[in-house]
């Protein structure tokens, strides 16, 4: 009995659960993510370069076939995972934190950065008008 109520402490602990959340929330963004670049990027790579899949490109040298045509498939791959990841989580994101964390604004005079209730400059002692 004690350890199935050990297991219960365990399992209901928040970090745990905030784990399993992260765990979903993370396949279904990779879902999302891989989708993205397999149904819009691709196509556009193949638009551009007439094929898609790379993967049949090799040579050979000395009897050794070296297939580099999978390299470039798995760096597009990564560079287009990377490119959406930054342009639809990261930018956004810095975009929506820079507007809630705004404490300091520049000073109209001397562009010393004040904090944004400030009503004079604590450098040039402009008096400015509180933003925040």
């Amino acid at each position: 009995m004690k350890i199935i109520l050990g297991y219960k402490d365990f399992i209901s602990r928040g970090s745990v659960i905030d784990l399993a959340v992260a765990v979903v929330i993370g396949a279904a963004f990779t879902a999302l993510v891989s989708s993205m670049v397999a149904d819009l990027l691709t196509p556009i790579i193949a638009a551009i370069f007439g094929e898609p899949d790379f993967s049949g490109l090799s040579f050979t040298i000395r009897g050794s076939e070296f297939t580099y045509g999978n390299f470039i498939n798995a760096l597009l791959s990564f560079l287009s995972v990377t490119l959406v990841i930054y342009f639809f989580v990261v930018v956004p994101m810095n975009r929506i934190k820079g507007q809630e964390d705004e404490t300091h604004r520049d000073c109209p005079e001397c562009f010393t950065e004040i904090p944004v209730q400030a009503t004079r400059c604590a450098h040039c002692t402009t008096r400015v008008t509180p933003t925040g």
